[in-house]
């Protein structure tokens, strides 16, 4: 399903960012259709060891709709107090969005987690959200009415299929901090003439 145009995220990409439409890569690929998942590409290593992830995601936004942008920090769950709010990350994303609701900004967050999630070979991922709106209705408990989310929502659940196991849960605001720092230091980086987009990878050997 075709994301609505006020959802078309390509505007912040480079022409030859692979999830441009203008690049040919972006054609035809799996889960691309909205221009969301191909914002990574997963590294399929069967070598290498299980990873779970645990993933706290925010989406912020001036206004509703406003500037808006997310954030997102993916930690190691075998490490000691990953379960921490503050807990060091593996990986993070922070990334403007432009005009948008919260909502639209909140599952952005989500999607783009999941697909670094994907990149960085998880097997197994633990949301921890503080939107109750995407865990209600990621888990099939809540109805998803508003359209301009619906292809969000589908992307998600595409991503999450992907993962030999899963888990979305609540959690209070205030303990989605680390995420919610990011998506507000987007809005900041951006108008201070910063890029829109920036995603911290653990270093590879």
């Amino acid at each position: 399903m075709a994301l609505p145009d006020d959802l078309q995220l390509h505007r912040c990409l480079p022409a030859r960012d692979r999830g441009h439409p203008g690049d040919p890569r972006s054609v035809g690929s799996d889960r691309r259709a909205s221009g969301l998942s191909g914002f990574f590409d997963p590294v399929d290593d069967p070598a290498a060891p299980a990873l779970r992830l645990i993933i706290r995601t925010d989406g912020a936004a001036k206004g509703n709709p406003g500037p808006a942008s997310s954030g997102a920090v993916l930690i190691d769950a075998s490490l000691p107090g990953s379960g921490q709010p503050l807990a060091r990350p593996l990986a993070t994303i922070s990334e403007y969005l432009g005009v948008r609701t919260n909502n639209v900004a909140e599952y952005v967050g989500v999607v783009r987690a999941l697909a670094l999630a994907l990149e960085l070979g998880a097997t197994e991922v633990d949301l921890l959200l503080d939107s109750k709106l995407i865990v209600e209705q990621v888990n099939g408990r809540w109805r998803v009415k508003d359209l301009k989310i619906a292809p969000l929502h589908a992307e998600v659940r595409a991503s999450l299929a992907r993962f030999r196991r899963w888990t979305a849960n609540h959690v209070p605001r205030a303990q989605n901090s680390a995420a919610d720092a990011l998506a507000n230091q987007a809005i900041d980086r951006v108008r201070a003439g910063g890029p829109p987009v920036v995603v911290v990878r653990p270093d590879r050997p």
